[in-house]
């Protein structure tokens, strides 16, 4: 049994939209926006833009947990998850689903325009079909492929903010993307028995601790290399948005490092876990600062010293 902290009992209703996956992905919507001219949004389309999100990322939530309650049942870590126990039943759930996810649709229709209607809608469904319902149960690259789901939220940003996808929103797309299996992959050593008593093809069931390593190495190399991308990304405050990643990318690499040197550790391997998550917040809130006067300042300041050295 993997050591973990004690949790809040959430109500039933509120348990299956699982609501500590939704700032992460809320997060990312805000660094997809900020990577926009068209950042700051106003309050409105901002509010409606997260709100829409945040009910979307629920109903995906909850239909996961529908269709994943036989499995739950079977594993004594999930058992008591409101699904499998009965303190919900699943007509109430699908009908909770049905209505978060038609009121995040008129949400983001009428409030910000189709196009993030639309993305956040491929990003609920590309969840519970692509990622739940086909490729989990199938092949140990599930969250590799599925992991799209999860990197949708910053095109929903980006079309919020111009009415269209640029360069910006496409680059944290493709970051979110090969950050997601060195973060997963973690979670997945920490849980392996769990998917292993179920027939879940995860990769550490697959092919074992050590091979995961490796691969969440790999990941976790190409997760800081792409980072550096969001310094011509971003439309101002990149230099200082470089700057400001160094101790992040340090910290993730001696953490996939790490592991990679003892990947039976648990601690190793939760401790990753833990801190790809503050690491993505952590990205999202420098994408944020970057565009802040202060950032487009600090810029000018060290493009200035720059063209001084050079002349002399």
């Amino acid at each position: 049994m993997v050591p973990s902290r004690k949790r809040v009992k959430l109500p039933p209703w509120l348990e299956v939209a699982k609501p500590r996956l939704i700032p992460l992905l809320l997060a990312t919507t805000l660094g997809g926006m900020a990577l926009t001219e068209g950042w700051p949004l106003s309050s409105p389309r901002l509010v409606c833009t997260l709100g829409g999100g945040a009910l979307a990322s629920a109903a995906a939530g909850v239909l996961n947990c529908l269709w994943e309650q036989d499995l739950d049942a079977r594993m004594a870590r999930t058992s008591g998850r409101a699904l499998p126990s009965g303190r919900l039943s699943p007509t109430s759930a699908f009908i909770g689903a049905i209505a978060c996810t038609l009121t995040a649709a008129m949400l983001l229709v009428s409030g910000v325009n189709c196009l993030a209607a639309g993305l956040s809608l491929l990003g609920l469904c590309s969840y519970v079909l692509l990622y739940t319902a086909l490729l989990k149960p199938r092949t140990p690259q599930n969250i590799v492929i599925g992991g799209v789901a999860g990197a949708i939220p910053p095109l929903v940003g980006a079309a919020a903010a111009t009415g269209h996808i640029g360069l910006g929103g496409w680059w944290l797309f493709a970051l979110v993307m090969v950050w997601t299996p060195a973060h997963f992959w973690a979670l997945a050593l920490l849980l392996k028995e769990d998917y292993r008593s179920v027939g879940i093809p995860m990769l550490p069931v697959v092919k074992g601790p050590v091979v995961t390593a490796r691969a969440i190495h790999r990941y976790g190399w190409a997760t800081v290399l792409l980072s550096g991308f969001g310094i011509w990304a971003l439309p101002s405050g990149g230099i200082f948005y470089g700057m400001m990643l160094l101790p992040f990318n340090g910290r993730l690499l001696q953490m996939v490092n790490r592991l990679g040197s003892d990947p039976d550790s648990l601690p190793g391997a939760k401790g990753l876990f833990r801190w790809s998550i503050l690491y993505l917040f952590g990205i999202c809130l420098l994408l944020v600062l970057s565009r802040t006067s202060q950032a487009s300042l600090f810029d000018q300041q060290v493009w200035s010293l720059v063209t001084q050295l050079q002349t002399g």
